[in-house]
């Protein structure tokens, strides 16, 4: 399997789609890839404010949210939904109206966006060992962990990830409740 540790120092910043903030991207594909042309996407944003996101034409999204008390997400068509640090991730088509609403000052977010027809992907908090198929595996740290991949020892800070490709992507990840996974796979 090969992977890689993206530093939370090598993240690349850069302003929202619809300008009102910042994103840091952790990773894209392919690399050279713009927010016009990307297959996924795994990207933060801090929100300071209520407002409407970005609408991304046949991307599915997935968002939790990191730190800060919350967010109440509403998208057109749906009720609408409270995500808090504690609770689960927040799957949705990017291409639908979406607003935001601050339950009690800024969050930092965590976006997980895949191309309709290309690639489809799974959030979810690395809560027990993980032994489905995906093409990608990105494991993001909220703090200071050591993770047993396959075997192998990867420290990783806050803020850092640790990207998985290749056909061994598969193998057993042992449990550790402070990271995220993102698990993403070809159509």
């Amino acid at each position: 399997m090969a992977h890689r540790i993206l530093k939370a120092a090598d993240h690349r910043r850069m302003p929202w789609k619809n300008g009102r903030g910042q994103t840091v991207q952790v990773a894209i594909h392919p690399p050279p890839a713009g927010l016009a042309d990307f297959g996924w996407r795994v990207s933060m944003a801090d929100v300071a404010e209520d407002g409407g996101f970005s609408i991304f034409p046949q991307i599915d999204r997935s968002l939790a949210v990191l730190t800060g008390k919350g967010i109440e997400l509403q998208v057109q068509g749906r009720d609408p939904q409270a995500l808090t640090p504690d609770g689960p991730p927040l799957s949705f088509p990017a291409d639908q109206p979406c607003s935001a609403r601050l339950l009690a000052g800024p969050i930092t977010d965590l976006n997980v966006m895949t191309r309709c027809g290309g690639f489809t992907h799974r959030l979810s908090r690395l809560t027990q060992a993980v032994q489905r198929p995906a093409d990608w595996r990105l494991l993001l740290a909220t703090g200071p962990v050591v993770l047993d991949l396959a075997g192998r020892t990867v420290a990783l800070e806050p803020l850092d990830a640790l990207l998985c490709d290749g056909p061994e992507a598969a193998q057993p990840i042992a449990p550790a409740p402070q990271v995220w996974l993102a698990e993403i796979s070809r159509a």
